[in-house]
């Protein structure tokens, strides 16, 4: 069962809904205790029924799901240049013990975290994502970016955003063909009926591709939506309030490959040099006008990266 065809069940479509509660559930509460009874009542479904209904619509367990999530973003942790001891890495990730860390880590990556080569992992995953195809009509790779680099004279916007609700839909395996911007076009018929396809556009993923492998990432495609709008919020359309924050913005008019060194450069030249950390929020695409009225050769948008004071 997959999220992918615009005329789906009802049934179907009713278990999109429960499965994305329970996702966004995890996603904002990923390092405290998160018990399957629990996430089956944020479901509305019997634990039996939510493992289920969980797993045929993810691909993984709720179980699984969790852990890969908390590992990896304990695997972020651990690449930072201030590592903290990897104790306490493994309790602000939600494990219970560094046993329970080690032990989940050796399972996963097939070395304990003492012995693992982060710089190597990382190295594979940046390859995966230069080796992504390119747009129709473009015949080379994604090129890499040299640290400290910024020929496309990239500048830093930090603003402060109020809280922002949105509607979305949530794209599975998002970086295989044209799966977002089918995503895309369903959410904007949607946001047509109710009056807010002028509304500021997001595109969102809690993971980075950088840490997580690219069949793992769940994309979201989003629109800002009024209370009114989001009561009809319903099947594969889910909502989601994001809080105020600060960001680090960039501006790109250009191609993917654009996007793609304007995350490289913040990433690996403008945050290390900045004096913050990302917060505990998704990097977002803000899109500059309506994301279906752009091509893959030719968009606007803004990068926007939550920032904190360490």
């Amino acid at each position: 069962m997959r999220i992918r065809k615009p005329a789906q069940p009802a049934t179907t479509l009713s278990y999109v809904e429960r499965v994305n509660r329970a996702i966004d559930h995890i996603v904002t509460h990923w390092n405290k205790p998160l018990r399957l009874d629990r996430l089956a009542r944020v479901a509305c479904l019997s634990p039996f029924h939510f493992h289920r209904v969980f797993q045929g619509i993810v691909g993984e367990t709720p179980a699984d799901f969790i852990k890969r999530i908390r590992l990896e973003r304990a695997l972020a942790m651990m690449s930072h240049p201030r590592r903290q001891p990897l104790t306490r890495i493994a309790l602000a990730c939600g494990f219970s013990s560094s046993s329970d860390f080690s032990r989940s880590f050796r399972q996963r990556f097939g070395v304990p975290p003492s012995a693992f080569d982060a710089r190597a992992w990382f190295e594979s995953q940046q390859r995966e994502l230069l080796d992504l195809p390119t747009p129709p009509g473009r015949n080379h790779r994604l090129q890499r970016l040299p640290p400290g680099a910024n020929p496309d004279g990239f500048r830093v916007v930090i603003r402060s955003l109020p809280p922002r609700t949105v509607a979305y839909i949530r794209v599975l395996n998002p970086y295989r063909s044209d799966a977002v911007l089918r995503a895309l076009q369903r959410l904007m018929r949607w946001a047509q009926r109710h009056d807010c396809a002028d509304n500021p556009w997001l595109g969102y993923q809690w993971e980075d591709p950088h840490v997580t492998a690219l069949k793992d990432c769940i994309y979201h495609a989003a629109v800002e939506c009024p209370g009114s709008a989001l009561g009809h919020a319903s099947g594969e359309i889910g909502q989601f309030r994001f809080p105020a924050m600060l960001v680090a913005e960039v501006e790109v008019r250009g191609s993917i490959d654009l996007e793609y060194r304007a995350l490289q450069w913040l990433y690996s030249t403008w945050l290390p040099r900045s004096g913050y950390v990302p917060d505990d929020q998704p990097t977002f695409e803000a899109w500059i006008g309506r994301p279906t009225d752009f091509t893959a050769h030719d968009f606007a948008l803004r990068i926007q990266l939550p920032i904190r004071r360490p």
